[in-house]
């Protein structure tokens, strides 16, 4: 059974997708919130929480088959501060800069043998674009010093659920590793290696792109279900605005949203869309303003911040409009999570973990179009499988390691 490391393991949605024919050997994460909820659907002694700082080398077992580290993205995204990573050597270092503690267990695993044969990096798309472009240059070149080359895909969880949802998905391997030629292609695809990754491939050092694979993952399935299945009538954990609360947010349209109201009250059918709040420029001034889409899609799911970014559903139906926050339950079925998997009560915590987590699906497809494989390639081929693990006494029990929450949910 194929092994794994999941760092920054937030709800365990890595684990989740990766599905049981792999075998978590260890997870962390710092946060308690997120390290308690791990717990309710996998188990206590299943993820570790400490800061990655903290763990060592000897915490993480034997080699694994594949590292995977979903880092924090508040500095990459284009809603951040711009940061960035920050210095590898520790100076100016940022929360996305806990990538750099990532890379330096990569290299003590390295040093003795024991570097796991895939690493994945998961992160917004302002990877690429950020800092013009020289964050993702860091990363790709800090897989090359680990003697590895590397792929990568955008994949838009839309082709999964109703949620739009960009993510980049950095694939590295051995550069000694054999890689079968089905899984990589001689040019980057259109739907899986958009412009802004092709750019940013375009600017790395002329090493890293002889190196560079262009990750074959093929055709991208066709959704399934809408938006329309995944909104309730009688939602869990949330109440529908009263009939006033839904008239002043109807009052803050602009004429182009009551013109998509009208369309569908027009209808006749049982319309949902997305609801928001928007602070847009009007005669000088600005103000708020509520927006309406009715594309079947919700927006890209976040850690809820103030009232104004929390996601709303607004359902038509004839001339009865009814608005609401989006319910929990309905949000894990966004990110593809089954309905057996244990939220937070408090919506805000419940929010917390799913707004900074990976959907389902997406890490579903790549197992199976690209990481099963792939690493079933390595092995046959016996590719970067000259190093034996060495054995450590700490790797036994560094779940052990895990002290009392104090964040109890």
């Amino acid at each position: 059974m194929p092994s794994y490391l999941e760092f920054f393991a937030g709800g365990g949605m890595v684990r989740a997708g990766l599905g049981g024919r792999w075998k978590c050997q260890f997870a962390n994460d710092f946060d308690p919130l997120k390290v308690q909820v791990y717990s309710d659907n996998w188990g206590e002694k299943e993820i570790l929480e400490d800061d990655i700082h903290k763990v060592e080398a000897a915490d993480l077992g034997r080699r694994a088959d594949l590292a995977w580290a979903s880092f924090p993205c508040q500095d990459l995204s284009t809603a951040g501060n711009g940061l960035g990573l920050g210095q590898a050597n520790g100076r100016d270092r940022t929360r996305s800069g806990t990538f750099w503690a990532f890379i330096d267990l990569m290299k003590k695993l390295k040093a003795n043998g024991r570097l796991p044969r895939i690493v994945v990096l998961e992160n917004v798309v302002g990877l690429l674009t950020i800092n013009g472009g020289e964050e993702f240059k860091a990363v790709i070149a800090a897989l090359d010093r680990l003697g590895m080359r590397a792929g990568a895909a955008v994949v838009d969880a839309r082709h999964f659920v109703p949620q739009s949802r960009q993510r980049v998905f950095i694939v590295a391997v051995s550069k000694t590793a054999k890689v079968a030629d089905a899984l990589v292609r001689d040019e980057p695809h259109p739907i899986w290696h958009p412009d802004p990754l092709v750019k940013a491939v375009g600017k790395l050092s002329g090493q890293c792109r002889e190196q560079w694979m262009w990750l074959n993952l093929g055709a991208p399935p066709e959704l399934k279900k809408t938006l329309n299945k995944i909104v309730k009538n009688k939602p869990v954990g949330v109440e529908w605005h009263t009939p006033a609360e839904t008239k002043r947010l109807l009052a803050m349209m602009s004429d182009a949203h009551k013109k998509k109201l009208a369309e569908a009250r027009n209808s006749g059918k049982r319309m949902v869309g997305t609801l928001s709040l928007r602070m847009r420029p009007s005669r000088g001034k600005t103000v708020q303003r509520t927006e309406i889409c009715f594309r079947g899609l919700a927006g890209c799911l976040r850690t809820p911040k103030g009232g104004g970014s929390r996601p709303r559903v607004i359902v038509v139906r004839g001339g009865n409009v009814r608005t609401r926050l989006l319910a929990p339950s309905e949000a894990a079925s966004l990110m593809g999570l089954k309905a057996s998997y244990r939220l937070p009560e408090v919506y805000e915590y419940a929010f917390r973990v799913i707004g900074d987590g990976v959907a389902v699906p997406v890490v579903s497809f790549l197992r199976g179009k690209l990481l099963t494989p792939l690493l079933r390639s390595i092995k046959k081929s016996g590719g970067a499988e000259a190093s034996r693990p060495k054995q450590t006494a700490r790797g036994a029990d560094q779940r052990s390691r895990r002290g009392q929450l104090e964040l109890r949910i």
